[in-house]
């Protein structure tokens, strides 16, 4: 197995976005095509929402597989190498999301993540969407 030099890594990881990511671009136009309407990445709020919808006070965040940790996917695979960083910053960042789903809700806010692997089936994500919109 051939390993990244340290420039090589640095130069893949800094392609990696946390906006406007292809998983948060198809749930938007998903979302979009459904009739709602949304705004995105509110500053005001805990976690900035992808998708925050004010009138409703509801928030949905597309989360990576790999990076937040979706439990059970495969996709949430470790890396082989250098685990005594990649593990920590997972659990931090899996610590973070559940402070800011907690701080919104304690701010009366409701809360949807998508994760990337349902974005496969988009119908039952469209039933999801819509479930988590008119409740």
């Amino acid at each position: 197995m051939d390993r990244l030099s340290v420039e090589d890594r640095s130069r893949q990881m800094s392609l990696v976005r946390s906006k406007n990511t292809k998983p948060e671009l198809a749930v938007r136009k998903l979302v979009f095509s459904m009739g709602y309407r949304y705004r995105l990445h509110s500053v005001g709020l805990p976690g900035k929402p992808d998708l925050v919808f004010r009138v409703r006070k509801k928030a949905i965040f597309v989360h990576g597989c790999f990076w937040h940790r979706h439990e059970g996917c495969k996709k949430a695979t470790i890396p082989s190498s250098h685990i005594d960083y990649w593990l920590p910053k997972f659990a931090k960042t899996v610590e973070r999301d559940r402070e800011h789903l907690n701080s919104l809700g304690a701010l009366g806010w409701k809360t949807l993540v998508v994760w990337e692997c349902e974005l496969k089936d988009a119908d039952a994500l469209a039933s999801k969407i819509r479930t988590f919109l008119e409740e």
